[in-house]
């Protein structure tokens, strides 16, 4: 559940720290004071797309923090470890933090630790459920209709596996009609590819041969002048009389003879020693490479047919010579593919059968939920429809079989029909009820589908907007009900739906000739009697509107 808000410099709230509770929280507050400043911070830090203009007017940057309690969310504390973002020091606690700037930058933080926009909104799916005024608009759009009942059902990971099924089986039928309905180009394919694979299949390049062969192909042809210098050196190291052998010998005897060397002497003698070792190691060296070098004209000309056939191939393909070995792999596999004839076409045509049989008794499992839910579904919310003065509504969930014309959704069509009078027969949404019918509908719907959610946190915007009276009081026992399984936050304009919270937040505009201001205050006592009386009364409060206000106070308590 979110546990504190923090907001500075945010549309026309310079400062606010809230502390927020478990149960059913109320915002209130007069027209235009500002009551949606809360959700849209609230939004902020769960990844809505910034606008710069939400910076307070005179500040260069706003930042809104959230934290909320992790103890009754396994899901977000399993995301977290996933994501090395969890707090060591408080594991059951989550803060989120969003920064906006006036140039229309901002960030975002997990926990601390930099965070983009598909993290927050992954992870702000799992903390929190916002319910908006125009969300009884989307019930006009049949789509949305399936996503309603898959998700109150808990299909989603059926709905994945029939999706993944259903394109598994489309994907390889559409190759099998192509296959049929391309024959002869087919079979010209084949043949063309079936000689360039037999063609690489005789020359079979190998990873890296070109670099050894044109290697060889360098030295090989070099061979002749390399072991006439090498010969041409040597000569100069044995020669008797003028070679460096002798010289250094000559050398070498006349300091060995003289006594009382100085040190020039001593490191001379020393470094000619040295060259003489030096000088027989390049003798052997020059004699093992005289003895070992093997000048192959016939292994010449064999490379050099070999790298002409090479090259000759890679231009006819228009590739490297390097990309050969590639170029065979993958014609071999087109030629798998393309290969086989009537049995290959008949090997694909039982394939093909065997994925439709699993995307359908998949989609047939997703069925059986969605029928068995559907009837649920209706039963519940028609209950509450009853409890909100439409009395003899009767909301039905149809699911219209399509077996022959499968979908990546399963097998049926999914539309909420309604009737709003008896004998009437159900119809969609849209050619039936009114805009305070579908506001009523969509609130029945929301009511029940937060029944199942997993998430703590739920946010109701205005959904109470086109009622009053005493189906006012039935939304605000049927938000307060909900509020025993977690956290409700809900924005009203109703004093009837505003008396039954557990904790009441007022929103307070202030303003002068050159600023305005908004803030959020935690009422009780009187405040909260003075509060519900003035949205009984509007601004002249009266001893009647008191005493009323009161006693909706005592009623809420008593429920």
């Amino acid at each position: 559940m979110l546990s504190h808000l923090s907001i500075q410099n945010f549309t026309l709230v310079e400062k606010l720290d809230l502390d927020l509770k478990a149960g059913m929280t109320v915002i209130t507050g007069e027209t235009g004071a500002g009551k949606s400043v809360l959700l849209e911070a609230l939004g902020q830090t769960l990844g809505d797309r910034a606008d710069a203009t939400r910076v307070r007017h005179g500040s260069t940057r706003a930042d809104i923090a959230a934290t909320f309690e992790l103890d009754n969310n396994p899901r977000a504390q399993r995301w977290l470890a996933q994501n090395d973002l969890t707090q060591e020091d408080s594991p059951n606690e989550c803060l989120l933090r969003r920064t906006l700037t006036r140039e229309g930058r901002s960030k975002a933080y997990i926990n601390g630790h930099p965070a983009t926009l598909a993290q927050l909104r992954e992870l702000g799916d799992m903390l929190m459920d916002i319910h908006s005024q125009h969300e009884h608009q989307s019930l006009l759009v049949k789509d949305n209709h399936r996503r309603l009942l898959d998700n109150y059902a808990g299909n989603n990971a059926l709905v994945a596996s029939v999706k993944t099924a259903y394109l598994a089986w489309h994907e390889l039928a559409a190759n099998l009609r192509h296959r049929r309905d391309n024959a002869d180009e087919v079979n010209a394919r084949f043949q063309l590819v079936h000689y360039q694979v037999e063609e690489l299949d005789q020359l079979n390049v190998q990873a890296d041969e070109i670099t050894t062969l044109e290697q060889e192909q360098r030295e090989l042809t070099s061979a002749e002048g390399l072991l006439q210098a090498s010969a041409q050196v040597l000569g100069l190291c044995n020669d008797d009389e003028q070679g460096l052998q002798a010289g250094l010998n000559r050398a070498l005897q006349i300091l060995r003879k003289l006594d009382n060397k100085p040190a020039a002497l001593v490191e001379a003698e020393q470094l000619l020693n040295e060259a003489e070792i030096q000088l027989e190691e390049a003798q052997r060296n020059l004699e093992h490479f005289g003895d070992s070098f093997n000048l192959d004209p016939e292994r010449l000309v064999w490379v050099e047919d070999r790298l002409s056939s090479i090259y000759e191939v890679a231009r006819k393909h228009r590739v490297s010579p390097e990309a050969l070995p590639e170029l065979h792999e993958s014609l071999a596999n087109e030629l798998a593919s393309l290969g086989g004839g009537d049995e290959q076409l008949e090997a694909m045509a039982r394939e093909v059968s065997k994925l439709e049989q699993t995307f359908r008794t998949k989609a047939e499992a997703l069925t059986n939920t969605r029928v068995k839910t559907a009837a649920v579904l209706s039963k519940k919310v028609n209950a509450h429809l009853k409890a909100l003065a439409m009395e003899h509504a009767n909301l039905t969930v149809e699911c219209k079989p399509r077996h022959d014309r499968p979908s990546t959704h399963g097998l049926e069509d999914i539309e909420l029909l309604i009737s709003t009078n008896p004998g009437q027969p159900p119809a969609p949404l849209a050619k039936v009820a009114s805009g305070g019918e579908l506001s009523r509908v969509s609130l029945a719907i929301q009511v029940v589908a937060a029944e199942r959610s997993a998430i703590a946190s739920l946010v109701f915007d205005e959904v109470d907007v086109g009622i009053g009276g005493a189906t006012a009081d039935t939304v605000g026992k049927l938000l307060r009900q909900l509020a025993s399984r977690g956290q409700i936050l809900c924005v009203t304009h109703l004093a009837q739906v505003a008396s039954k919270g557990h904790q009441h937040l007022r929103v307070e505009k202030t303003s002068n000739s050159q600023s305005a201001e908004t803030a959020l205050v935690e009422i009780t006592g009187d405040q909260k009697v003075a509060e519900l009386a003035r949205m009984l009364g509007g601004a002249n409060i009266t001893e009647e509107s008191l005493a009323h206000a009161q006693q909706m106070l005592g009623d809420a308590a008593e429920a």
